[in-house]
Formats: C-alpha cells, structure tokens, sequence
C-alpha cells in the first residue's frame, strides 16, 4: 500500500467531544495546573511539551490530530488530500483553504499571509525555530488569495502534514510577529509571552515559570464556546500535589502528568472529587548521551558544541556500556506499573513504525564491565572509578525535578557505579530545563552536562518529522539561539540522507522500514539515545469537568473549547 492511497481517503470530519450545552462564558472559571510551569506561549522558541500545551491554548494549527490519531481541521476547511484536489498528484504540492469569516482575538482577519509568515518565521536561516523539523522539503509558501495557501515541496512529500498540523506548530499572526524575524525572535518578550491568537482563549497576564491568566476569546469562531469564562492556568510545585489539587481536594479542576508511581494516584482517587485518565501513545522516558564536552573549562560558546566532542561519550563502547548496566523492567515497576512499559525504542508507536528491538531490557553488568575494558577505562588505582589517560570517568547526569525521576537517577547512578563509573546527579525545575531562555545554563537544549533524562513524543502518527530533529543541522548552537532539536548533537551523514529518503517515500511497508532503520540508528547502533520506558500518558479531572478527551498524539489540550461545567 502506499501513502497517496492513504492520501485519498484522509478523514476530513473532526471527531470532536460532544459540545458545550452553555453559552460562552457561562460556566464561569476553570483550574489547570501543570507542575511543570510554561516559560514562554510559542512552540517555535521552546519544545517543552508544557509551554507547547499552554500556548495551544491561544494560537492554533490548520488542522490537528484527534485522540486516535485522525487528522481534524481546524482553521482549514478541509484536510487536503489527493481526493479532493487538495494535493496534487506529483506530491509536490499540497493547497490549504482557510474558513471563511475566521478572526484574530484582536478583531483583525486571519489570512494567507499569517500562514506564509509562519513558514518564514520558523525558516529564517539566522533563526533558532524550535520546529524547524516540521518544515522539512518546503521550497516555497504561495497566497494566491487572502483564503488560499499553497505548500510546495523540492521533491515528492508523500506526508505532507507536517508543517501546520498539530499544537507544536500553530499559526502566528504576521502583524505581531513580523518584527521578530531570525535573531530577533527571543527579544520579542510582548509577543512571547501574549500571542494574539484564534484559539478558544486569551492571555490576561502572563508570569513565566508561575502562572497565567486567560479569558474567553471574544472573536473565537463557535459564538457558544468557550463555556468558561475566564481560566487560571497555575505552573511550578510537583505531581504529588497536582495530582492531590485535582483527585483529593478538588482545588482544580484539570492536572496535567501525573508522573507518579502508580499505588500514589489510586491512593489520592480515593478522596472521590477527579478522575484518573490515561491511554499510550509516542511518550518515552530515555536518556540522551552528549555528544560535545559540555565542560565548563571550556570558552563560553565553545561549550557542548561540535567543536569539542565528548572526552568519553564520544566512543560508543562507553555508551553502550551504560546502556547494558540499566534494568529496564526494575524502572517500570518502581516509576510507572502499568502505565509503563520497557523500551528500546525512540519511536515505540504506531505499531507499523516500531523496531522490534529488545536488545536493551536484559540488564548485563558483566557485559558492560567488559566493554569499559576493551575501551581502555580501567581502575587503575584501586579506588572503584574507572580512568584513562589521567581523567576519571565521572559523569554529570541531569534531569528535571521530579520524584520518580530522582528515584531512576539514584537506581541508575547504583548501576553505573557497579560498573566503575562515577555520576554526580543533577536536577533541575522543570520550568527552567524546558524552558527555552538562551540565557540560561539549565536548560536541556544547552545541555551542559554528559548526560541528561526527559521524555517527549510527536504530534500524529507519522514519526518523519520527530526523526528529522536528529539531522545535522538541527543542533542547538550559540548561532541559533541555544534552539534547536538535535537535543544530543548526533552528526552522521547517513542517517541525514536516510532522512531525505524518508521524506520522499511513499510506500507504507518502505516508510516504516527507513523509520526503523533511523530509531536503530540512533539507539542500538550507536546508542546515542537510551530509550528506558515507554510511558503511558496519565492526568486528572475534577468529576465536574466536563469534556474532557485525552489525546496523546497532539496537544492534551487539543478540545479546551468543548470543556464545560458538568452541573
């Protein structure tokens, strides 16, 4: 089967939660709390998932993904495919049409031009665009007409739902936006912080790393939604007390990633006033390994850059090493139960996508002892730490401030002292090491240490674009602002032409078979991503909280609009 007979028949009717019974604004305020608090309102400056959720709140993509994963429009009339003329048979070109009467929450129209502008934003060459990924292959945007966009590609797309679709890339508004081109872009702070949006709500006040106030968008195109008037989206403090916020006190009304060990959220359903909800999707917990010396002997600019490779990480015995020395099965069952399972993948979903790699789940102490050998890191002084050439193999490993994080880094840090590796740990506000704040040394774009653990996952079910955030080019640098996808700077020529092989591929059973060659490039070939668990998606809502459709394949926030007040 190939991708343009998917292409044919691509659903175009949204399957949407049953709407709001109240008129706008009816039921008065709503309670968010994500523990892990947004730092800016813009997806293009930051690819924490935190601030891509908050911000899609505010500023929308033509079309979206719905909780199975179908493509939904959304300030498109229709999602282009072959069939309906919307993509031209060559796959060169795919043409959106924009629905008529749509408005900015300032009152002004919603045009081509915002959509072209929003190409031209996130691939300005002196940029550091957070979603570059998603612009891959486009040569040129055209606006025929203020309601016509038309997308064209250097060779055939035979996925051309990227750019556009999705929370991680929303359109901006030209007139806002238009001065913050390139290099200027983090100094936009007015922009930044309070896009002028389409979405069902927007931003009254906006304090990065704490908290956000909202309103009701009074040009939001259904006159009956939003129900809720106004909305205090609350950031900062930890799982534990999002999750008690919601199931046990019922101070809020909707809690976002209850990273918690499962017998924890049973214990807090019990206090009766939210709900527990959950489903898999593309989330996995894993370690990154750095490629550059994030050393800080190094020169300011220098420092976790291609200019320096890593001292030790740089050989991929010593990765693999500490890949083997990890119990994978150990770490679900003390971190996650059954919302977690094993994983040596990058990329554990759609299942046609995924590897069938399991190399990683038998932990091998011996094995990786033995690796550090044939690497030439022995303990030559007795002390239990390995060294080579007069340098300890001593380990910087960085995470984000959360319980069962710091319990995986204690169980890890164990490990790799059992196999003579020394690790000092590290954690970090989540608010501040997801955040997107060039100035900043803690952030997981910088990457200032040797090795660093979070989880992401991709908008809808094609993995093209996630993989294409391992190219070349996409590393942060000094140059492009400390932005960029390319979170560890893996650098291999192959892998970038296996990228553009993927990017013009049609076939199903041929797409799948180069995604999987690219997730085992990256993991058990070179091992420069350590995939650990793949993890369920799990958060809370008030039992009065109507609406809510959780939704792993885009924004968790996707249908804020159809939220109500359930009397």
């Amino acid at each position: 089967m190939k991708l343009r007979t998917l292409l044919l028949g691509a659903a175009a009717a949204s399957v949407m939660a049953p709407a709001a019974m109240a008129e706008r604004g009816a039921d008065g305020h709503v309670n968010v709390i994500y523990w892990q608090a947004p730092s800016i309102m813009t997806p293009y400056l930051s690819s924490g998932t935190k601030d891509i959720e908050a911000a899609s709140l505010v500023i929308e993509p033509l079309g979206r993904f719905d909780q199975d994963g179908n493509m939904v429009p959304y300030l498109a009339v229709e999602i282009p495919t072959i069939e309906n003329g919307g993509v031209t048979e060559d796959l060169k070109q795919i043409t959106w049409k924009l629905k008529e009467g749509l408005l900015w929450s300032d009152g002004t129209p919603v045009t081509s031009a915002d959509v072209a502008f929003t190409a031209e934003y996130c691939m300005h060459p002196e940029g550091g665009c957070a979603q570059l990924a998603k612009f891959e292959g486009i040569s040129s945007v055209e606006t025929p007409d203020d309601l016509t966009v038309v997308v064209n590609f250097t060779e055939p797309k035979p996925n051309p739902y990227q750019a556009f679709m999705g929370g991680q890339s929303p359109i901006l508004q030209k007139a806002q936006f238009e001065n913050c081109l390139g290099p200027k872009a983090p100094e936009c702070t007015e922009a930044n912080f309070n896009p002028i949006g389409t979405g069902p709500f927007v931003v009254d006040d906006f304090r990065p790393n704490d908290v956000i106030s909202l309103s009701a968008n009074p040009n939001y195109r259904d006159p009956a939604k939003p129900a809720f008037a106004t909305m205090t989206f609350k950031g900062g403090g930890d799982a534990a007390a999002a999750g008690r916020a919601v199931l046990e006190t019922g101070e809020y009304d909707y809690a976002w990633n209850l990273q918690l060990a499962p017998e924890v959220i049973a214990e807090m359903a019990k206090g009766g006033k939210g709900t527990p909800v959950s489903a898999f999707g593309t989330l996995v917990e894993r370690i990154e390994m750095n490629m550059t010396d994030p050393s800080p002997s190094l020169p300011e600019g220098e420092r976790a850059t291609a200019k320096h490779p890593h001292w030790a990480l740089s050989d991929v015995r010593v990765r693999k090493a500490l890949s083997m020395a990890i119990d994978r099965e150990l770490l679900v069952e003390i971190g996650y139960g059954q919302a977690g399972r094993p994983t040596c993948n990058l990329v554990p979903a759609p299942e046609v996508y995924a590897s069938d790699n399991t190399d990683c789940i038998a932990q091998d102490i011996e094995g990786a002892k033995a690796l550090l050998d044939e690497a030439g890191w022995t303990d030559s002084d007795g002390d239990g730490v390995r060294d080579k050439d007069g340098k300890k193999l001593a380990l910087l490993y960085q995470t984000s401030t959360n319980a069962v994080r710091q319990d995986f880094q204690a169980l890890i840090k164990q490990w790799w002292s059992e196999i003579g590796v020394e690790t000092e740990l590290r954690n970090i506000s989540g608010s501040v090491f997801f955040g997107g704040d060039p100035g900043s040394p803690d952030t997981f774009q910088k990457f200032y240490a040797d090795v660093e653990m979070y989880a992401n996952n991709f908008d809808g079910t094609d993995p093209e674009a996630y993989l294409a955030q391992h190219t070349c080019e996409k590393a942060p640098k000094p140059e492009s602002q400390w932005q960029g996808e390319n979170i560890n700077r893996f650098c291999d020529e192959e892998y970038d032409a296996l990228v553009a092989e993927l990017g013009k591929t049609g076939e199903i059973e041929k797409r799948a078979e180069i995604a999987k060659k690219l997730n085992d490039m990256l993991t058990k070939d070179s091992y420069v991503v350590v995939p650990l668990v793949d993890r369920g998606r799990v958060s809370a809502h008030s039992n009065t909280l109507g609406g809510v459709v959780l939704n792993t394949w885009d924004s968790e926030l996707w249908n804020a609009a159809d939220w109500h007040r359930v009397k």
